[in-house]
């Protein structure tokens, strides 16, 4: 019966990436902590992730506010740049 509960860590973190946007079953999250008392990377990479989407949620909050649009020179530049690019 625990041998359906095993995951792997590449499992492992999909599942805490999952986990985050509300997509994880519950099942899912059963088999993700089971695997935290093994693997303490996981858990790590888990806490990392979890500090990380905070910081991000906090600073796209902040921008929201802000305008920000290109000069019509760096407009100009980017366009010669992708020119260059072209074949």
């Amino acid at each position: 019966m625990f041998k359906s509960l095993r995951i792997t860590c590449d499992e492992a973190t999909t599942i805490c990436d999952k986990s985050q946007y509300g997509a994880a079953t519950l099942l899912e999250k059963l088999k993700l902590n089971l695997h935290f008392l093994g693997c303490k990377i996981c858990s790590l990479y888990t806490k990392q992730n979890n500090t990380l989407t905070k910081i991000y949620k906090g600073h796209a909050k902040s921008c929201k506010d802000k305008k920000v649009c290109m000069s019509k020179e760096d407009k100009e530049a980017l366009k010669k740049e992708l020119e260059k690019i072209k074949l």
